[in-house]
């Protein structure tokens, strides 16, 4: 393993950070509300976007104040390192198990075991779950009966109420990791840019610039998804080579947002008596940071818009397209339980 690898896993473990802030998440799934395609989706969704947002942001609130038992799998549902286990974004495998299984040891160290789940991330496979349990909950909406009285309509133990509002539980969480998988640090080790001399700039990036953009934010997202030029990632076959391809667009662009980054002074980093010790890079304000990056960021955001879009799409569509009119619960998701991944055996991958 060369040294610049070597640092990669020395600053980057482990990573709890939060893609594009409250601001960010809120745009992007607002955003792809606009974005949907089927007119009954579309026409049950515009009537909830401050759900939707808030739901997408969840991931970042609620859930990071679990228990650790739950967290350890949640934390590393938000990132994909792939130098973790020595290969490029672009030719990382989309089988998990596959990984798993050949990547069972550290490439650095043979005889050392890695959990590949809980360190190399699986935000891929995440995205992945959250639609299968969208489509689940959605095909039994059609084979439930609907609300024939005001008393049934706040039903939550309903069957009818029920299945749709876990449908529409999955597409909002969902969000949280398509908006994820668009911001170029959470696909990478070096996710706070201390082994490029440019540590902080995660959330000088994603939250500190964001809260300078324009109010027209949403609406440029919006208009920029409807006119993306590369949008080869929306051709995988399935959800995870779909995800795969935004990671492979969204690490393109680290060099660039490096590049734009107003610095002033480079971050210091160091190893004392065992202990690592870090200094964040000194920069011009987030104002200006905001001025440098909104090109970047607007486009990343308007491709995580327009994929969630379309994953929202085909999860009606592959539910069967079910009557979503007749809901009209006032029940509001303050908090939803953790979603455990089902997509590894978390049981055998436990840090504490």
């Amino acid at each position: 393993m060369n040294k610049i690898l070597s640092l990669l896993l020395i600053v980057s473990v482990p990573q709890f950070v939060f893609a594009w802030g409250g601001r960010g998440h809120d745009t992007i799934c607002q955003a792809a509300v606009h974005l949907v395609k089927n007119k009954g989706l579309s026409d049950f969704l515009k009537f909830k976007p401050h759900v939707l947002g808030h739901l997408c942001n969840l991931p970042d609130t609620y859930w990071r104040g679990l228990d650790r038992k739950l967290t350890q799998h949640g934390d590393p549902t938000h990132y994909i390192n792939a130098e973790l286990i020595g290969v490029a974004i672009q030719d990382m495998p989309t089988d998990l198990n596959l990984i798993i299984e050949k990547y069972a040891s550290d490439p650095a160290h043979a005889d050392k075991k890695i959990s590949v789940p809980l360190e190399m991330g699986t935000n891929w496979w995440r995205a992945d779950q959250l639609i299968r349990r969208g489509i689940e909950y959605g095909k039994q909406i059609a084979t439930a009966e609907a609300p024939t009285n005001s008393k049934q309509e706040q039903s939550d133990d309903l069957p009818y109420n029920k299945s749709v509002f876990e449908m529409f539980v999955s597409m909002g969480v969902l969000g949280h990791f398509v908006g994820d998988n668009a911001q170029p640090f959470h696909n990478t080790s070096d996710y706070d840019g201390y082994a490029a001399n440019q540590g902080g700039i995660h959330s000088f990036y994603e939250e500190q610039s964001v809260a300078y953009l324009p109010p027209t934010l949403m609406n440029d997202v919006v208009k920029k998804a409807g006119k993306l030029k590369n949008t080869k990632f929306m051709n995988g076959k399935n959800p995870i080579e779909r995800m795969k391809g935004l990671s492979v667009l969204a690490a393109l662009e680290i060099k660039s947002v490096l590049k734009a980054d107003p610095l002033i002074k480079n971050s210091q980093f160091k190893i004392e008596k065992g202990m690592s010790l870090k200094t964040k890079a000194e920069r011009q304000s987030a104002e200006i940071g905001a001025k440098r990056f909104e090109k970047l960021i607007v486009e990343e955001m308007a491709r995580a818009a327009k994929l969630l879009a379309s994953f929202w799409d085909g999860i009606y569509e592959q539910s069967g397209s079910p009557d979503l009119k007749p809901y009209r619960s006032y029940r509001y998701p303050h908090t939803v339980d953790f979603i455990m991944p089902d997509y590894y055996d978390t049981k055998a991958n436990q840090k504490d």
